[in-house]
């Protein structure tokens, strides 16, 4: 026999929720920013600690490279821990409307 038509409505509608909180989860910002400051923060991190001594002279003696490469790291670690301690709530669920 098969199902009441309000009954795959309901199914349907209980299939999207899903597929929607999923898909926040995964697009989440925090995901997407954290991710970026690491790599990038890799990067600089890498050219800071293959800078010569010209290039540290050109900055008044700090190796920028180096500190902002690390900065962004902790930023972007900062941003991936967040994530994982507060991860996105899923939506609740629909209230269950009487069939008409």
């Amino acid at each position: 026999m098969s199902e009441h038509p309000d009954q795959n409505i309901q199914r349907e509608v209980s299939e999207l929720q899903t597929k929607s909180a999923t898909a926040a989860r995964l697009f989440d910002i925090r995901r997407i920013i954290g991710g970026l400051f690491v790599l990038y923060g890799v990067i600089v991190t890498l050219a800071g600690l293959t800078d010569d001594d010209a290039a540290i002279a050109k900055a008044q003696g700090v190796n920028i490279n180096l500190w902002t490469g690390l900065a962004m790291l902790a930023l972007g670690v900062f941003f991936l821990v967040w994530l994982k301690l507060r991860p996105t709530a899923p939506p609740p669920p629909a209230p269950n409307e009487p069939p008409q």
